[in-house]
């Protein structure tokens, strides 16, 4: 049995029907040629999609048994009834790029517009169905889909058709003598009118088939059995069948269709590739399945792509790095601010012995220009990612760069915040208590800040390491219109717990920005030539809190974004380290370029300290930094006035008594009550006395132990008798008090600031009076300095 028309694939079961043969290729032949196809473009990963039709059904499984093998992957296998558009959405889910298609006109329809709003055409698909289709097939069922023409067509376009050669294109002559061109002339010519059939070709090679078939038979019973012709043949000749079974498998000529040959009774035929281009139907290649060659014909086939579409979306992973210039940028500018903070650094050193920057605490200040530059430092690590290091070093470089950071953060502000709480500690008193804080305790607190930090940190290195991750991103289009699709990936610093660690650091940090603040608010109003530090180390610690705040909340925000991340960072960095080192130096720097001698005059130092009391809020101004210094001053300035007008009354009545006794020798002169008790007064003042007191004691006890007598109530006579009158007698009270008296007043006048208790002897002449003697007051006040 010979058909020129039957391909359905059933017929090539050779158990049923092993005496078939045909010379129209089978349906199932086209799948050699696809094969041949997806090598040729290197695709390496198809789909199927089938009508519920045994026809249909058993090409892709005879696809499924070719590709099997030939490292070509099935992906996803669909198959609908009536509605494709569920089908074809898993398609679309399970990235099938290559669609291999086996269904009639109809559902072809259908399919493609459900092609079109699952946007599966374009640049990135390609659908390969069959190719035996009508001539403008899509028109006859354009009206029973819902799909507009001009969308159906969009996504038609650029599908490829595979087919068996109706004729063949060679310009060889066959075995009848004629060309398939000219056959096909003849064939028109003949045939009029009449409707054209694509088997007409086969039909007429397999006429030629059954001729030289039956030649091959008569010339082999010719040659072997004379006895029998083929006149005798009948169907219950089994030995002439297989003579007539093996004639047919030698089939081998040219014919109008190609060359005719049977391998288990299938043609190996042409097969053809054609590609719909704008509206029509374009021959792009052919596939010989005796040679198992593929030709395509140049320039003929056109993708809607600038290249063939890929098997599947390809994804290139791509780093988001840090752009070069940006980081040029930035490390320009924090090469700028080391500069600065190197320039700071040698002036303070240079100027350290000058009283300004004596009083400010250099070695504080040594450490605000080191955390500085450790901060500035860090940008430059924080600018390093994948596109400069390995991995290994961007590890290496997350612990690095966080242990900087944090201990220049420490250092700088440390310093800052441990002199403003020295400023706060001294002033915070209001009855201002001798208190001397010196550098080496501000160390210390430095120290302990520090000692914190390295704790956490060493904490979070040994038990929770920071590693790098990489994060991705959902995939983007190539902007370069490329069909791939591009995979962002970020590096990240990261470890398990790092939420619980950053929430330590966090918290304490923010406690000493809090503690700054808080010293800041306490001491703003502390206005101290020789300690105006603290005034901007407040506008430093609130900015600083500020860009903070700001910083970490946008760099958290921004985090899959690299450029803008290191960029926001940077320039907080920058910020506060440029502003902290400029608030603290520059008006160091002006003073003592315009006045070095005015922060180091005294002056009156003023603050004002807010207290407040349960039932209402009040506000003390405190207008002397020495208030209670001073109010001690006046008070001994009082009494030194009082006791210097109770000497001036006590030096009129000595020089009375004296007077009297120079004038008027030969009288009997005699000392009232009263001046002795006087005298004792003066003896009694303990407090204002230095040296004397032993010659006091003696003198005083002296007149203790002779109690003054009665002058004038004995008799004169008496005083050569009784021992006791002639010590009492006047000639030797004055002998008594020109000695004594000089003695007193050296005694008790250097104590409240007369004469010098150092000088040998009176420095005026003992003949002048003591309330001639100029007395100046030499009394010194001592500030202690802050």
């Amino acid at each position: 049995q010979l058909s020129f028309a039957a391909t359905t694939p059933e017929l090539a079961d050779k158990k049923k029907y092993p005496y078939f043969f045909r010379t129209v290729p089978s349906d199932n032949a086209v799948n050699p040629a696809i094969l041949k196809l997806l090598k040729y473009y290197q695709w390496k990963r198809v789909g199927t999609l089938t009508q519920d039709v045994q026809r249909f059904s058993e090409v892709r499984n005879d696809l499924t048994g070719v590709l099997y093998g030939e490292d070509i992957e099935i992906s996803d296998t669909e198959s609908f009834s009536n509605d494709p558009c569920t089908s074809v959405k898993k398609l679309k889910g399970n990235d099938v790029r290559i669609i291999l298609g086996q269904f009639d006109e109809e559902m072809a329809v259908k399919v493609f517009c459900c092609a079109y709003e699952e946007e599966m055409y374009g640049s990135k698909y390609q659908w390969i169905i069959p190719g035996w289709y009508e001539n403008l097939w899509w028109e006859s069922w354009i009206n029973s889909s819902q799909c507009l023409s001009k969308n159906l067509l969009a996504a038609m376009e650029g599908y490829i058709g595979v087919d068996f050669e109706p004729l063949s294109s060679k310009m060889n002559k066959t075995i009848s003598g004629r060309t398939p061109k000219q056959y096909e002339k003849e064939y028109n010519d003949k045939r009029g009118d009449g409707q054209s059939s694509k088997f007409h070709g086969y039909a007429y090679d397999g006429i030629w088939v059954i001729a030289k078939t039956l030649q091959r038979a008569m010339k082999y019973l010719n040659a072997t059995n004379k006895h029998q012709k083929i006149e005798d043949f009948n169907y219950t000749n089994h030995k002439l069948g297989k003579i007539f079974l093996d004639a047919m498998n030698e089939t081998n000529f040219f014919g109008v269709t190609g060359q005719v040959v049977f391998r288990n009774g299938e043609r190996m035929g042409t097969i053809k590739f054609t590609q719909f281009q704008e509206r029509k139907e374009v021959k792009v290649g052919e596939y010989n399945a005796v040679a198992d060659t593929l030709e395509i014909i140049n320039n003929t086939i056109r993708f809607q792509g600038l290249e063939p579409p890929k098997d599947k979306t390809i994804i290139q992973e791509e780093l988001r790095k840090i752009s070069l210039p940006l980081y040029s940028i930035l490390s320009a500018l924090t090469i700028l601010g080391m500069i600065m903070a190197s320039a700071f650094l040698f002036f303070n050193i240079k100027n350290r012995n000058q009283k300004l920057i004596k009083m400010s605490s250099p070695y504080m200040n040594n450490l605000i220009i080191l955390g500085g530059m450790l901060s500035y430092a860090s940008i430059f690590l924080f600018g390093l990612d994948g596109s400069f290091v390995s991995e290994k070093t961007f590890e290496t470089l997350c612990t690095v760069r966080t242990w900087i950071l944090t201990v220049g953060y420490t250092t700088a502000f440390g310093a800052m915040f441990a002199k403003t709480w020295r400023v706060h500690a001294i002033f915070k008193n209001v009855k201002m208590k001798k208190k001397i804080i010196k550098d080496q305790k501000l160390l210390v607190i430095v120290g302990g800040m520090l000692l914190i930090d390295l704790c956490i940190l060493i904490c979070w290195q040994v038990v929770d390491p920071l590693r790098r991750t990489v994060e991705k991103y959902n995939m983007e289009p190539d902007p370069a219109g490329r069909d791939i699709s591009i995979r962002p990936i970020l590096e990240h610093c990261e470890n398990t717990h790092m939420t619980i660690w950053l929430g330590i650091v966090y918290a304490y940090k923010g406690l000493l920005m809090l503690f700054g603040c808080f010293l800041a608010w306490e001491t703003r109003n502390v206005s101290i030539p020789a300690l105006n530090d603290s005034k901007y180390i407040g506008m430093s610690v609130y900015n600083v809190g500020i860009m903070c705040i700001i910083g970490a909340a946008v760099s958290f925000l921004t985090r899959d974004q690299p450029n803008v991340q290191f960029c926001i960072v940077a320039l907080v960095i920058i910020f506060c380290s440029t502003i902290t080192l400029c608030l603290v130096f520059v008006p160091k720097l002006i003073t003592l370029r315009t006045n070095p001698d005015a922060a180091t005059q005294n002056r009156r130092f003023q603050f004002t300290q807010n207290q407040k009391k349960e039932d209402s809020k009040t506000s003390t101004s405190v207008t002397s930094v020495n208030q209670t210094s001073t109010s001690r001053l006046e008070g001994l300035q009082s009494e030194n006035h009082r006791l210097r007008m109770k000497i001036t009354e006590l030096d009129k009545d000595l020089e009375e008594v004296t007077m009297q006794l120079q004038d008027t020798p030969e009288k009997t002169t005699y000392i009232k009550q009263n001046h002795y008790q006087d005298l004792n007064d003066i003896l009694s003042i303990r407090n204002f006395t230095d040296s004397k007191d032993g010659e006091k004691a003696i003198l005083k006890n002296h007149l203790d132990q002779n109690p003054p007598a009665q002058w004038g109530s004995s008799d004169p006579s008496r005083t050569s008798k009784d021992p006791i009158e002639d010590i009492n007698s006047p000639e030797h009270i004055q002998r008594r008090l020109s000695l004594q008296l000089p003695i007193l007043h050296h005694a008790y006048l250097p104590s409240i600031g007369g004469v010098d208790a150092s000088c040998a002897s009176p420095c005026v002449s003992p003949s002048a009076s003591p309330r001639h003697r100029h007395v100046p007051p030499s009394f010194r006040v001592m500030v202690s300095g802050l």
